[in-house]
């Protein structure tokens, strides 16, 4: 049997802060995340803080499009 649409998706969480930052020198590129997220209990975009190594910190990645 085919399912229709999965209630459990894969999304890709980006860092926002070295989006901001593409001026910033010391910054050498943008670190994704893959994880998964429920679309029946989340369904607005999902945002968590994960450790990113360009900045060096802890910072908010955010859920973009594909």
């Amino acid at each position: 049997m085919a399912k229709g649409k999965d209630t459990r998706v894969r999304v890709i969480l980006e860092c926002t802060s070295c989006v901001r930052n593409t001026v910033n020198k010391k910054s050498k590129g943008i670190h994704r995340y893959i994880t998964q997220k429920n679309r029946s209990n989340t369904s607005n975009r999902l945002e968590l803080r994960k450790f990113c190594p360009y900045c060096y910190k802890h910072t908010i990645h955010g859920e973009i499009k594909k």
